[in-house]
């Protein structure tokens, strides 16, 4: 009897040129939109944004942008794909119409959520992407600060994980589903839809994430392939990469503030504790990265 396929799994369409999408609707939440796709050397692809603002991120390839008020970023890209490098990626406001061109072959993610503020467009290069070492012992892993909490916008925060063979990620498993301040208005905790996107870097390769919430009424243990896409709605989402396997996943956030607070499960937090005796695992960062951008 085959495996019962998680509903927050959502596969790849393997053929089309948007490979994978997702809406709020489909997803049951309210605000996040994510898809990629790939584009041929010399194809365009153009759109307009809408009541939206995007954040796209150049998986692999090259490209030149051409925006509706004559903006032009030509050359966009530099990795061929997400293990060969730091990325290039891109922010629309509302209201933008823009043109792609791919100048190679191209893998490009995009996510969006409704708006009614105006910010600047941006090309974030790879030397303005911040990279934290986070973790230690086999949780050791490497975040690409991509769109953090501060940036220009309204709501999206955009990182990038790459989680080393045998290791694990987003651990001790936390969570961000309700929106919580202390009694000075500080933020403790934000409620926030995400998706996790996967890369693996051998075809065969595979990562597990488990989604659950305290009360057990969410608990899903999910298996992972390249190019899946997994819906972490609420609860805790801890991940584990393979054995011989490096997983990246792309990771988007829309919800109650531009944030990444969150709350670990008081079970495990005690692991935190033990990371100051441990090492981190020498094979992060997983290529070259300046050491003036390692937080």
């Amino acid at each position: 009897m085959p495996a019962r396929q998680s509903p927050l799994l959502i596969p790849p369409h393997e053929g089309q040129n948007e490979y994978v999408r997702v809406t709020p609707q489909e997803a049951g939440w309210e605000l996040l939109h994510f898809a990629a796709r790939r584009m041929a050397p010399g194809q365009v692809w153009e759109g307009e944004t809408g009541e939206h603002e995007y954040a796209f991120v150049l998986l692999g390839g090259r490209v030149t942008v051409r925006l509706g008020d004559g903006t032009l970023w030509e050359g966009i890209g530099e990795r061929e794909n997400v293990f060969q490098g730091l990325p290039h990626a891109f922010y629309l406001s509302r209201h933008t119409r823009f043109r792609v061109e791919a100048l190679t072959p191209v893998d490009i993610a995009y996510g969006w959520v409704v708006t009614n503020e105006d910010h600047p467009p941006c090309w974030i290069r790879p030397h303005e992407v911040t990279v934290e070492i986070r973790g230690a012992g086999n949780a050791t892993r490497q975040i690409n600060n991509i769109i953090p909490p501060g940036f220009d916008c309204h709501r999206l925060v955009m990182v990038e994980v790459y989680t080393p063979p045998g290791n694990w990620s987003s651990y001790p498993p936390h969570k961000h589903d309700e929106h919580r301040e202390d009694s000075q208005g500080r933020l403790l905790e934000a409620d926030l839809e995400e998706i996790y996107f996967y890369k693996i870097d051998r075809p065969e390769g595979f990562a597990y994430q488990r989604v659950y919430t305290g009360d057990g009424s969410l608990d899903e243990l999910i298996l992972a392939r390249n190019n899946d896409l997994v819906l972490v709605p609420e609860g805790y989402h801890p991940v584990v990469s393979g054995h011989g396997y490096t997983t990246y996943y792309l990771n988007y956030l829309a919800g109650s503030a531009q944030s990444l607070a969150n709350s670990d499960d008081p079970t495990h937090a005690w692991v935190k504790e033990t990371w100051p005796t441990m090492s981190k695992d020498p094979r992060v960062p997983i290529y070259p990265v300046p050491p003036e951008q390692i937080l």
